[in-house]
């Protein structure tokens, strides 16, 4: 199990990350009404490739605080917590990589 923050690195993003997430929760709403329309399959992926690309940029923001805050710290500390840190980090960066 890996060692929590003592804080959430997106508490200063926090209303921004929530006003994207809801916007991106209709998104996918309006999606699911255009198949119930049987709308045409190209406007269809057309939104979902506009909500995978919001959802990176929802991921993005939070793995750039992640890195300024419990990442950072731990680098400043040293030892086992920041190479777990690091770790994390990079494990985190390969499946957005990969998505």
């Amino acid at each position: 199990m890996s060692e929590q923050c003592a804080n959430v690195g997106y508490v200063h993003d926090k209303k921004k990350l929530v006003t994207r997430l809801r916007r991106i929760e209709g998104q996918v709403r309006a999606i699911t009404a255009m198949v119930e329309n049987d709308t045409y399959c190209i406007d269809i992926l057309t939104q979902i490739a506009a909500s995978n690309s919001a959802l990176k940029s929802v991921a993005l923001l939070l793995l750039d605080d992640h890195l300024e805050s419990c990442v950072a710290t731990a680098a400043a500390k040293g030892g086992p917590v920041a190479d777990q840190k690091m770790d994390e980090a990079i494990a985190a960066i390969t499946r957005l990589v990969k998505s």
